[in-house]
Order: C-alpha cells, then sequence, then structure tokens
C-alpha cells in the first residue's frame, strides 16, 4: 500500500552554522578553480624540441615544436615527443590542483575534482 503522499522521511535541515560553512567552502572553491585557471605549467621533451604550456585546470595553452625536429620521414618520433611533453604538463597541472585543493578537502580524494 503506497504512502498517499505523505511523506514518510523527513529531510534534515542543515544547521545554520553548517550551511554557512558549506557556502564559505563553494566560495573558496570557486577561488581555487579561477587561480588554477589563471596558472600554467610547462613541459618540455627531446631537450626543448617540443613545449607544452597548460592551465592549472588541465587546457592546453601552447605547443611549440623546433621547425628542424619535423622531420616527414619520422612522423613517429614527433608524435612521441609531443605526447612526453603533454603527459608531463599534465601531471604538473594535477599537481598544482592537488596543492591548491587538498587543504580545503581535508586530503580527502574526491573523484572528478581535479
Amino acid at each position: 500500500m503506497g504512502s498517499k503522499g505523505k511523506r514518510r522521511f523527513k529531510v534534515p535541515k542543515a544547521p545554520a552554522a553548517q550551511a554557512q560553512q558549506l557556502e564559505q567552502l563553494q566560495n573558496q572553491m570557486a577561488e581555487m578553480e579561477a587561480m588554477l585557471a589563471e596558472s600554467t605549467v610547462t613541459a618540455t621533451a627531446g631537450g626543448g624540441a617540443v613545449t607544452v604550456e597548460m592551465t592549472g585546470t588541465q587546457e592546453l595553452r601552447s605547443l611549440k615544436i623546433k621547425p628542424e625536429v619535423v622531420d616527414p620521414e619520422d612522423v613517429e618520433m614527433l608524435e612521441d615527443l609531443i605526447k612526453a611533453a603533454f603527459n608531463e604538463a599534465l601531471q604538473k597541472s594535477r599537481n598544482i590542483a592537488a596543492d591548491k585543493f587538498g587543504p580545503l578537502t581535508g586530503g580527502l580524494d574526491i573523484p572528478g575534482l581535479f
């Protein structure tokens, strides 16, 4: 038999102090995200043949390739250099995010946060 529209369980409301703390945390996280978007990391591969610049929010900002590295006979090497530089920049960017958000999350590992 159904509840005929009655609420069987009440959802507890957060006390005002907790709601205020949550709002402060959300504001701090928004500020950190803005700071991450402004920060950049740079990584190179092949002795500087390929340089990748990425934001703290994992957005590729620039990719530079020295002309002498471009060899039509060895495209695979260039692809490897780009991947290596990109992955290094990505890891550096993730480290920045973890450093910035770590104090806010109390060291919790929240999947998808950064």
